[in-house]
């Protein structure tokens, strides 16, 4: 199922790591994830979140802010559970929600990557029932119309390489801001706050996946503590647009924020 980043061809188990019939080898770190991303495809350096922003989201979400969030998309996974036997999420970040969904679906085989390493790193010790991949969302490690169930939280997604590894009649579910995600935030850091298009990434589809459903989730979220503005402003890319100033002032201050989730549910068409 997985397959070679350098040469596409099936990666086998082999000691320590996973290896391909052109001798390209892939070890196992220990932590228990797998590295698949040569360094001719990194950016830069250390690609992705780093320490800091991967640990502030992980108080963050372990804090239970966003769990109404996860407890939907786990509840609309299991409505198609039966016919899932392999998923994967990407952009998978510390594995929050991978995590969950493996406990939700505990006979499916599934596999979560993040091209952040330090993500990845902490994704894997949460659950050592899912496959932990650093690969690329644009050069998916994985088998042509392999997967039953993909998903996609908050982080983009390359529709092409989405169809290309899903099987005919396989789904997406993908939840990413609405319009007024995160709104009061907004308004607090910036002088005008422009209007978000929430649909923009159905144009963009490919004419292999049709959008089924859309459902949207809204919810005021209180934040009264320091650490847990700090660790939102940390963990999104607000943080870093807003002046210090700013985010000084909403770290002291309280804030309360509205967390308004948009869930598409894609499907793959039949060749």
């Amino acid at each position: 199922m997985l397959t070679c980043p350098l040469c596409q061809h099936p990666l086998y188990p082999q000691p320590q790591g996973l290896g391909c019939s052109n001798h390209h080898h892939f070890d196992r770190a220990r932590q228990g994830y797998y590295n698949l991303l040569p360094v001719q495809f990194k950016r830069s350096q250390d690609p992705g979140d780093n320490a800091a922003m991967v640990e502030a989201r992980q108080r963050f979400l372990n804090s239970g802010h966003y769990q109404p969030l996860a407890d939907r998309l786990t509840q609309l996974a299991t409505g198609i559970a039966p016919a899932i036997s392999r998923w994967l999420d990407i952009g998978c970040g510390e594995g929050y929600y991978s995590a969950r969904l493996a406990t939700t679906l505990p006979s499916a085989q599934g596999y979560a990557l993040d091209i952040s390493r330090e993500a990845v790193k902490r994704g894997a010790r949460r659950s050592t029932d899912i496959t932990w991949l650093v690969a690329s969302m644009a050069r998916l490690p994985v088998a042509d119309a392999s997967q039953d169930l993909l998903i996609s939280v908050f982080s983009p997604i390359d529709w092409q390489e989405a169809a290309r590894v899903l099987k005919p009649g396989g789904k997406i579910l993908r939840l990413g801001p609405g319009r007024d995600h995160l709104l009061e935030l907004r308004q607090q850091l910036y002088a005008e706050v422009r209007d978000y298009q929430d649909d923009k990434h159905i144009l963009e589809l490919p004419e292999t996946l049709s959008a089924e459903s859309v459902e949207r989730i809204r919810i005021s979220l209180s934040l009264p503590s320091p650490q847990s503005r700090s660790d939102l402003l940390a963990m999104t890319p607000h943080g870093w647009r807003a002046s210090a100033a700013n985010r000084d002032r909403i770290i002291k201050d309280g804030l309360t924020v509205t967390i308004d989730g948009r869930f598409d549910c894609l499907v793959r068409r039949p060749a």
